[in-house]
């Protein structure tokens, strides 16, 4: 057990689910987004709608998704900065199903034009999980580089990512795959041990098959 699970995060509160741990799904789901955050619809559901307004639900959010982490004392001021950055800001709500009551629906736009669509949950102590991206079931926490890789399902795709991992010496922490229905689309979802070099993930965005590339790192940039 790690000394945090007992006394709780660093953070700026006052809660660890409520406000903690939306700032961090905001910081998850920029870093996924791989690029400065320019537009943001949020829907908030369940006790974030209910209970969000107090807890500062709404800035924490906004200020994860200007890269901001749990300690950061700006955090209550997140929005006017964003604001002042020219990110356009859209808050609501979204009736989910089968989610955490502690969720939200971002949907994104970046500088460049990419589009995410990220359903996080906080489900206690600053603890996260990301449950679907692009419409997608997903699970993982933020705690590890994640790769996360649509493709459309056929046999293969696979052998040809693992592969890759072996190549480069990263090994594979956890593996998680989806597919909507037997031949269509799907995602596998890596939890790894160490990060993908850059130009990796260069090559596996250009196999024939594979439709989207995201990658969470825990140090630099995002593809």
């Amino acid at each position: 057990m790690n000394i945090f699970d007992i006394i709780g995060p660093v953070m700026v509160g006052p809660s660890s689910s409520h406000t903690a741990g939306a700032v961090k799904i905001g910081y998850v789901s920029q870093k996924l987004l791989g690029e400065p955050v320019v537009q943001a619809e949020i829907l908030l559901y369940g006790s974030f709608l209910a209970t969000g307004k107090g807890h500062g639900t709404q800035f924490a959010l906004v200020a994860g998704l200007l890269g901001m982490k749990e300690d950061n004392p700006l955090i209550p001021q997140s929005i006017d900065i964003a604001e002042k950055q020219g990110v356009k800001l859209t808050f609501g709500q979204t009736n989910l199903k089968n989610f955490h009551p502690n969720s939200v629906q971002l949907n994104l736009t970046g500088k460049y034009g990419r589009h995410l669509e990220i359903v996080g949950e906080s489900v206690g102590g600053s603890v996260i999980n990301i449950a679907s991206i692009d419409g997608l079931s997903a699970n993982f926490s933020g705690d590890n580089p994640t790769l996360i890789v649509h493709n459309k399902d056929q046999p293969g795709h696979v052998a040809e990512v693992t592969s890759m991992l072996s190549h480069k010496s990263v090994n594979i922490a956890s593996m998680q795959l989806y597919r909507a229905n037997r031949g269509g689309n799907a995602v596998m979802i890596l939890e790894l041990d160490q990060e993908i070099p850059a130009e990796a993930l260069k090559w596996l965005a250009k196999l024939e098959g594979v439709e989207k590339v995201t990658y969470y790192s825990l140090s630099g940039g995002n593809e």
